[in-house]
């Protein structure tokens, strides 16, 4: 890819015109040495329990997004801060397709009962080589002075940049995730950093995540639910049920929502896999659930995260699936590209309304 300067950039966006075959997110040709905002792809799968298809998923939100216009309603033109989405490691497709094939004989295997060690060793493996690409690829960003993003991918894509942020910020940060489940699972399947154990992984591993704060929560085993109650102050969930119920009963969003945000500390990292929504959001997600936020709902959340006056300091999108009509990328690319406002407005790098 050729790239732009930031002022090319701009004002290229700023004409409206179709983008080109081969542009990047929004359009986009921008240098990332110019970027304020980085956007690191991940192509991986290796351990997804249900459908397939979220390997694609970077790549996919990068070409639907060329439909995407790039004013928002609450954040004044992200863009002009500086966004840039690195090009996709190949390597990692590779390596995830790979590791989903053997990943699926260890669960035909553990669904008899049974066990298939090396195919356990090869995939377990590879997710540290997962972890340790994404780690390194974040703190290169990060020494560069850029603000660092994960775009999945299954969920177990960003633990290496949550690790990375865990070792690079000075103070304590807290996670606001956005989720269908917990995933609070230990080694599930027999998979060490599985999608379902990444805040397993993340608060076992990360010594400065001060707390947990879930949201959307409607499919999870006791297992899960039982590790959230243990971790006391540093762990709380606004379950979907309790959500809706609450919203029935007449309460505004901003007040349901409060409560929670009033637990996370100044500074915050954001985790949304998409199936936190809706399925009509998100039909092809690898393990969609009945219920969920409404998109205008996590916009919402979201948004109050800035306006309370914290700082975002990174966050991942994960999850998002692959469809033939393109609508879950559609989708993605757009909670994707307000993820982006509210770390640059949180951050005051733009204004927001």
């Amino acid at each position: 890819m050729s790239y732009r300067t930031l002022q090319e950039e701009i004002k290229v966006l700023e004409q409206g015109l179709p983008p080109q075959e081969g542009d990047g997110f929004i359009g986009g040709r921008l240098d990332p040495s110019e970027a304020c905002l980085v956007l690191i792809p991940v192509p991986w799968e290796a351990t997804v329990s249900f459908g397939e298809g979220t390997a694609n998923a970077p790549d996919a939100m990068r070409l639907s997004s060329h439909q995407l216009d790039v004013e928002t309603f609450h954040y004044i033109k992200p863009y002009r801060a500086g966004i840039a989405m690195l090009e996709t490691d190949k390597s990692l497709l590779k390596l995830s397709n790979k590791a989903r094939k053997k990943a699926v004989k260890v669960i035909e295997a553990f669904e008899k009962a049974e066990s298939n060690k090396k195919a356990l060793k090869f995939v377990n493996e590879a997710s540290i080589t997962l972890n340790t690409s994404v780690y390194e690829k974040s703190i290169e960003q990060i020494q560069k002075g850029k603000f660092v993003a994960v775009v999945g991918g299954d969920h177990s894509s960003p633990l290496g940049l949550i690790k990375a942020l865990n070792d690079t910020q000075e103070e304590s940060f807290g996670i606001l995730h956005v989720d269908a489940h917990h995933d609070l699972r230990k080694a599930y399947e027999g998979f060490t950093y599985s999608h379902a154990s990444i805040f397993y992984n993340a608060m076992n591993e990360c010594k400065k995540i001060s707390n947990l704060v879930q949201f959307g929560i409607r499919d999870y085993s006791s297992e899960e639910a039982n590790r959230l109650k243990a971790y006391g102050v540093k762990g709380a969930c606004l379950y979907d049920s309790d959500m809706q119920q609450q919203l029935a009963c007449g309460k505004s969003l901003e007040e349901v929502y409060t409560p929670y945000i009033n637990q996370l500390p100044q500074n915050v990292y954001l985790s949304i896999d998409i199936d936190g929504l809706e399925p009509l959001n998100c039909p092809n997600t690898g393990t969609p659930v009945p219920g969920g936020l409404r998109y205008g709902e996590l916009e919402h959340l979201i948004f109050m995260v800035v306006k309370s006056g914290r700082n975002i300091i990174g966050f991942d999108l994960c999850e998002v699936g692959d469809s033939v009509d393109g609508w879950d990328a559609n989708v993605g690319s757009r909670v994707l590209y307000q993820l982006c406002g509210a770390l640059l407005a949180s951050q005051r790098k733009i204004d927001y309304k």
